[in-house]
């Protein structure tokens, strides 16, 4: 997938892969759209993305979060388990929706806002499922050799994705993780949080509740 930068160029790079085709401070506004769960190097990514944003300009993105395709990993692990003994990883990781903010901080933007939707996608079977992932572009990269899923291996997966998270109609759920990320490249018009300490209303009267102070009897 592509990260599509607006500003006075249009441009698109694999984030994290190589450093961005773009001079620094040179753009108003990124958008990234289901791509930087590919990057090896999200903190890296973002920074690269930072840098390329002028002061004020717009960061936002979508990836896919930790819990996607937990089902399917699930099974796809313990069908290799029993039919070699061991297991490779079949799903390419996911980034950790609850670091989102963090890493935009990271990166030095500011004003970082990170959230998370689940949802759940219905399918006849594995195989429609994973027809569905190849379709998509999103089935695994992970680098190195990686033997082979059999037969053997993919009808067992299919039997205990039934028998694990089979619906009563014999359809079977798949989870997608999207994480939402949004930040912008500091700049001194910017709203700045106050010192601590600097408060100036207690939260009790914000609340409109009473001050318990831990000395009432």
């Amino acid at each position: 997938g592509p990260v599509r930068v607006a500003g006075d160029e249009a441009a698109r790079a694999a984030p994290g892969a190589a450093p961005l085709a773009l001079p620094d401070q040179s753009q108003d506004l990124i958008v990234s759209l289901m791509s930087l769960h590919w990057a090896n190097d999200l903190p890296g990514a973002l920074a690269q993305l930072r840098r390329a944003l002028r002061p004020d300009g717009l960061f936002l993105g979508t990836l896919l979060g930790a819990g996607t395709l937990k089902e399917l990993r699930a099974v796809l692990t313990q069908a290799e388990l029993e039919v070699r003994g061991g297991a490779q990883a079949r799903v390419s990781p996911f980034a950790d929706g609850f670091d989102g903010a963090a890493l935009l901080q990271r990166a030095g933007l500011a004003l970082p806002v990170s959230d998370v939707d689940r949802l759940t996608v219905r399918y006849p079977d594995l195989y429609a499922l994973v027809r569905d992932l190849r379709a998509m572009g999103e089935t695994n990269a992970l680098a190195g050799a990686i033997r082979p899923m059999t037969r053997g291996m993919l009808a067992r997966a299919s039997e205990l994705y039934v028998e694990r998270y089979g619906e009563d109609d014999g359809r079977i759920p798949a989870t997608f993780e999207i994480i939402h990320l949004a930040g912008w490249a500091p700049h001194e018009s910017q709203q700045k949080p106050l010192p601590r300490g600097s408060a100036k209303m207690r939260l009790a009267d914000a609340l409109g509740v009473r001050e318990w102070t831990g000395d009432e009897g």
